[in-house]
C-alpha cells in the first residue's frame, strides 16, 4: 500500500522503529528483551554465518626419501625369470710362480670363475577412489590424480627399503636362548622369577616393527583382486625361553643373545613363563630389563616357524653383502656391556678404529676403497663426536666470515677419509639413510679400480618393465589404480661392500 508513497512508508519505518521492545503485544509474540540481539562471530569456523578459509588443494606433509633409488642406475632386462652373469673373480690363484729356464714354457694360471643369479620379482600397491569422494572433493583437489600420485611415491619408498635390505634368500634361523644374569638393583621386579625370550630380526622386521604394534612374523595379505599372499615378516624363530630368579623389590635383569648372522635387531619377550611379552626392540644384541614389559604382543602369538625371509622380495645390498661367501667384510661389534653394547672408538687422530680396520680390510683384500659410508642418524651423530673429540682437535680448521652477527654451533661430519688406497688417501662420503637401523653401518663402492672389468654399473637396478600404472576397469562405484614394476637388484661384485654391525650407542 507505499507503493505510490515514499513518505508514508518512511513514517510508518519510523513509528515501527519506535516501538518499544517491551510492548505488550510483541510480548505476546514472545519477542521482549530482545533488545540487544545482533550478528556475531561463531564459535567454531563452521558454524553461524561464517566464511571458512580453507586453501585450494591438499598439502602432502609425509617425506619420500630414496637416496639408493636415486643413485642407483635403472637398467632394461631381456626377460626370462632371472637375470645371470658370470665372473672372474681372481687370476692365478694358485700363486704359480713366474720364473722360466732357457727354452722352456712357464708354469700354467688358475683362474677362479663365479656364476650368479638374481630372480626377478614383481613390485606394487594399488589405491582407489570412490565416486562420492570424487564429487566431494569437486573444486577443492583431484583426488583421482592424488590417488595415482600417492601410489607411485608409496612404492617407491618400499622400493628403497627393499633395495637396502630386502631378503628372499638369508634365513636368520631360531634365535639362540638367552643369558641372564639377575640384580637386586636398578629395577622394579619383586621376588619371583622372570622368563625371557628373544627374537632375531631382519631389516623388514625393524622398519616395521613396534613396541604399540608388535613385531611381523608370519603375514597374511588380502590383495584388491581378492587373492591372498603369505609371506615373512622379517623374524627369526623365536628362542627358547631363559628363566633367572630375581631378589626384589627394586630387581632387574640383563640379558643378552649370541649375535645372529645377518640380523639387523632383536626383540625381546618376558614375564611370566609362558606368558611372556613385548617390552623391548634393541639394535644391539642385549637389554637391560628393568620392569613389566610396556607391549601387548605375547611371543606366543609368533609361533615357532622362522618367518625372517620373504619370497616376494629381492635381496637388497645388506642381505647380499651379509650372505655366507658374499666376499663382503662383515664386522659384528663385541655384545660389551648388556643394554649398552660396544660403541665405535675414537683413535685420538681424527678417526674411528672399527672404521680404519674395515678399510685397510677392504685394501688388503681387494684393494679397492669404497666411497660412501651409510649410517643411521644416531651413528652420524655418534661419528661427529668420536672424530672430534681427544687429540684431534689440533687436526681440524675453522673459518668465520667477518660479516656474521652470530655464532652458531653444532658440527655434523659429511665426509671421511680413507688412508688406504693407491693415491694415498681417498675421501667418502657420509650419507644418512632413512631406513637403515641404528647400530648397523653400511659401506658402498660405485666404481671398481680394476682395469678392462666390463662393469659399468657396480650395483644396478634391472628391470623387466619399468613403473606402470594400471587404471582398472569399473567393477564398483570406485575408480582403483595400481602402480606396478618387474625388478631385481644386481650387485656385480659383493666384496666392494661393507658392514659394521651391532654398533653400540655413544
Amino acid at each position: 500500500m507505499y507503493q505510490d508513497n515514499p513518505a508514508a512508508a518512511l513514517e510508518a519505518l519510523k513509528k515501527a522503529q519506535a516501538i518499544p521492545l517491551n510492548d505488550p503485544i510483541l510480548a505476546q509474540l514472545g519477542l521482549a528483551g530482545l533488545e540487544k540481539a545482533t550478528f556475531s562471530q561463531g564459535v567454531s569456523p563452521t558454524s553461524g554465518l561464517t566464511f571458512y578459509d580453507l586453501e585450494l588443494g591438499a598439502k602432502s606433509l609425509y617425506p619420500v626419501l630414496t637416496p639408493l633409488r636415486n643413485l642407483i642406475p635403472r637398467v632394461p632386462g631381456r626377460g626370462g625369470i632371472q637375470a645371470a652373469w658370470r665372473a672372474i673373480t681372481g687370476i692365478n690363484v694358485s700363486g704359480m710362480r713366474i720364473g722360466v729356464s732357457g727354452g722352456n714354457r712357464g708354469g700354467v694360471q688358475v683362474v677362479s670363475t663365479a656364476d650368479y643369479t638374481a630372480s626377478y620379482k614383481g613390485i606394487g600397491i594399488e589405491s582407489n577412489v570412490d565416486f562420492e569422494a570424487q564429487y566431494a572433493a569437486q573444486g577443492f583437489d583431484d583426488v583421482r590424480a592424488i590417488a595415482a600420485r600417492t601410489g607411485l611415491q608409496s612404492l617407491m619408498l618400499g622400493e628403497e627399503a627393499m633395495i637396502l635390505g630386502g631378503n628372499t634368500s638369508l634365513a636368520l634361523g631360531t634365535t639362540p636362548t638367552p643369558t641372564l644374569s639377575a640384580s637386586s638393583s636398578g629395577g622394579s621386579f619383586a621376588n619371583g622369577t622372570l622368563s625371557v625370550i628373544c627374537v632375531a630380526l631382519a631389516l623388514d622386521g625393524v622398519i616395521n616393527g613396534s613396541l604399540a604394534g608388535g613385531i611381523q612374523s608370519t603375514i597374511t595379505r588380502t590383495n584388491a583382486d581378492g587373492s591372498t599372499d603369505i609371506f615373512g615378516g622379517g623374524a627369526a624363530a623365536k628362542s627358547t625361553a631363559a628363566t633367572v630368579a630375581v631378589t626384589g623389590p627394586t630387581g632387574s635383569v640383563a640379558a643378552s643373545v649370541a649375535a645372529v648372522p645377518g640380523a639387523l635387531g632383536y626383540a625381546w619377550f618376558w614375564g611370566a613363563a609362558g606368558a611372556e611379552v613385548l617390552g623391548a626392540i634393541t639394535p644391539i644384541n642385549s637389554v637391560v630389563i628393568t620392569g613389566a614389559a610396556a607391549g601387548t604382543q605375547t611371543a606366543a602369538s609368533l609361533g615357532a616357524a622362522d618367518r625372517s625371509t620373504n619370497a616376494l622380495a629381492f635381496d637388497g645390498l645388506l642381505t647380499q653383502a651379509l650372505k655366507a661367501g658374499s666376499g663382503a667384510t662383515i664386522v659384528t661389534m663385541p655384545t660389551g656391556t648388556p643394554g649398552v653394547g660396544t660403541p665405535l672408538t675414537a683413535d685420538g687422530a681424527g678417526g674411528i678404529v672399527e672404521i680404519d680396520a674395515v678399510l685397510k680390510q677392504m685394501w688388503d683384500l681387494y684393494r679397492l676403497s669404497p666411497d660412501t659410508i651409510w649410517v643411521n642418524s644416531q651413528e652420524g651423530l655418534n661419528l661427529s663426536r668420536k672424530i672430534l673429540q681427544g687429540s684431534a682437535n689440533s687436526a681440524f680448521k675453522f673459518e668465520f666470515s667477518a660479516a656474521q652477527d652470530a655464532l652458531g654451533g653444532g658440527i655434523m661430519i659429511r665426509k671421511y677419509l680413507n688412508r688406504f688406497s693407491m693415491q694415498g688417501g681417498s675421501v667418502l662420503d657420509i650419507r644418512v639413510h632413512p631406513n637403515l637401523p641404528a647400530g648397523t653401518i653400511l659401506f658402498t663402492t660405485a666404481a671398481l679400480p680394476y682395469p678392462v672389468n666390463n662393469i659399468g654399473n657396480v650395483m644396478q637396478i634391472r628391470t623387466r618393465q619399468d613403473y606402470y600404472q594400471i587404471e582398472w576397469p569399473l567393477r564398483s562405484r570406485k575408480y582403483e589404480y595400481g602402480v606396478y614394476a618387474d625388478e631385481v637388484l644386481q650387485h656385480y661384485f659383493p666384496p666392494s661392500m661393507a658392514i659394521l654391525t651391532n654398533v653400540g650407542n655413544g
